[in-house]
């Protein structure tokens, strides 16, 4: 029977310090810590904050954990019900934040999270400073170096489930890349950097505060393996620099903190006891944030209720009628399917084109005479798939749209909790003043397009630009997404009023997606269509 070693708890400054009996042996000794270090200098390796080579996961015997976060889940109305749970991690340089936070991440067992970084929001430096970073004589380990502004309002954004752009800092040159990170919220955000507690505005933002308490000298030794084989630099830099500057700003600014902590954490990664604890207290507070996708909550809120005026449904003409009674028809081939499938959408896209801006425009004809007609009064169009079968609507949308852009959303459901998550997005820069086509072919409770409106809007997307087309919509789907989104308009090429108890539409039209690309539909497929990409 294996044997446990003895833990005791202490209550220091109100907070929890969880160490255990005896020394911190499970470092080993500093021999055999320090690295070995070639008296030449290296050339520069390029080192920054974010590295674009590593995809934004993390990998563990579970599952797939995505670091780079999602937009977490709204009510019915639209809104998110709850902030995310923020950890806040603090410690002195090198003390084993990041490894602390990675355990953290691997014990919560939870597929979407954030992983923030201080170490992303330092100052550029101006010229006179990049000469003192050259020598060694610029204090990196001072509160001014942060851009505490910057990281406050990227926090408090990424707490409240928006988007956010995260800098990429470079170490060598000591400034930001061009090109910044694109970041979403999630249920759990894990902040970590030396001056986590150093600011009150962003002290507000976390919800659990952990301390990171490592021995200094394994702080140097870790600090010495860093500076020299990843950042390029040389033992001699290293040490003036933490004897300048590392060594006091912690005794200064980092230290004092530890009494705002709620848990301090000696030996780091390497407490599992504390680690365990922590997840523990994570996970009750998850519980109590749970957000769900009440679909009882939809099926109920709207019963009754006349169509929203933001509805716009194609005359249902003999020809529009025939061609929903051929792709309706279950014992109709695939070839046909596809072959009036893509002439409603042709149809669709035609009168959605007709709901956009539009002003006078004349032109002159070949016989010389003026011709008042209209223009397209607007930016640009974007058009936006809700994968896989809001796909089969690009076709159409770029033979009425010329020149248009495309983007794409992928939604899935988690057959765990039953509510969509974002799994994939690709979307055009710079979408702010679009006028947007959002794609679906069938739309039964709104979920999927309810979430890629979300989405949309957080890419600060106008939600009066955006316009939501489908072939074919339950009434629940039409009153979820016009009553979240009451600017958003809906075009459709008919409404059906029911949805069974596995909310698929009735009379409906079958699995759009497997029917279009021949594929069979699992047992619990949604005609939101929340299901994998064709590719």
């Amino acid at each position: 029977m294996n044997t446990l070693p003895a833990y005791s708890g202490a209550r220091i400054s109100g907070c929890w310090a969880l160490r255990a009996d005896g020394s911190a042996g499970g470092e080993g000794s500093l021999d055999r810590l320090l690295p070995s270090i070639s008296t030449s200098l290296s050339p520069r390796k390029r080192t920054t904050s974010q590295c674009k080579s590593e995809p934004p996961l993390l990998r563990t015997s579970k599952r797939t954990i995505y670091t780079a976060g999602r937009p977490p889940w709204y009510n019915e109305h639209g809104t998110q019900s709850k902030e995310a749970f923020v950890i806040g991690l603090c410690g002195g340089s090198a003390s084993g934040k990041t490894t602390v936070a990675r355990k953290i991440i691997e014990a919560l067992d939870v597929p979407w999270v954030v992983l923030l970084s201080m170490d992303s929001f330092y100052k550029v430096l101006t010229a006179e400073q990049q000469l003192l970073a050259a020598n060694n004589d610029y204090n990196f380990d001072h509160p001014d170096a942060f851009d505490f502004s910057l990281l406050v309002h990227t926090l408090r954004k990424l707490k409240q489930g928006k988007s956010v752009k995260i800098p990429v800092y470079d170490f060598n040159t000591h400034g930001r890349q061009k090109e910044w990170k694109t970041v979403y919220g999630a249920s759990v955000i894990i902040f970590e950097g030396i001056m986590s507690f150093a600011d009150k505005e962003l002290l507000k933002l976390l919800d659990m505060k952990i301390f990171v308490d490592t021995d200094s000298d394994i702080r140097l030794v870790r600090r010495l393996r860093r500076d020299i084989t990843e950042r390029g630099r040389d033992i001699e830099g290293v040490i003036k620099q933490y004897n300048k500057f590392v060594k006091p700003a912690f005794e200064q600014y980092i230290e004092p903190t530890m009494r705002l902590a709620d848990i301090v954490v000696p030996r780091g990664g390497g407490n599992m006891v504390a680690i365990d604890l922590i997840v523990q207290h994570v996970h009750s507070q998850l519980e109590e944030r749970k957000l769900r996708w009440d679909m009882a909550a939809l099926a109920s809120a709207h019963q009754a209720q006349p169509l929203p005026q933001t509805l716009s449904v194609l005359e249902s003409t003999p020809q529009v009628r025939g061609m929903h009674t051929i792709i309706r028809n279950k014992e109709t081939s695939r070839d046909e399917f596809i072959f009036y499938s893509k002439r409603l959408m042709r149809l669709l896209i035609e009168r959605a084109r007709s709901f956009l801006p539009s002003q006078v425009h004349i032109v002159q004809t070949p016989q010389g005479e003026d011709y008042e007609g209209r223009t397209f009064h607007g930016k640009r169009i974007t058009g936006v798939s809700i994968l896989r079968a809001g796909e089969t609507m690009e076709p159409a949308l770029r033979a009425v749209c010329k020149d248009v852009r495309i983007g794409k959303i992928l939604i899935q459901t988690n057959q765990d909790t039953g509510e969509p998550e974002l799994h994939y997005l690709r979307l055009p820069k710079d979408i702010s003043e679009d006028h947007v086509i959002l794609m679906d072919c069938t739309v039964s409770t709104g979920a999927a397009a309810m979430m890629a409106i979300r989405v949309l809007l957080d890419h600060d997307a106008q939600e009066d630009k955006i316009l939501l087309v489908s072939l074919l919509m339950a009434e629940m789907g039409v009153h979820s997404v016009a009553y979240a989104f009451p600017q958003v308009k809906i075009i459709t090429t008919a409404v059906d009023k029911k949805v069974n108890d596995l909310f698929h539409i009735i009379p409906g039209i079958g699995n759009f997606g497997d029917r279009y690309f021949g594929t069979d539909a699992p047992p619990d497929w949604s005609d939101d269509d929340m299901d994998e990409p064709s590719c």
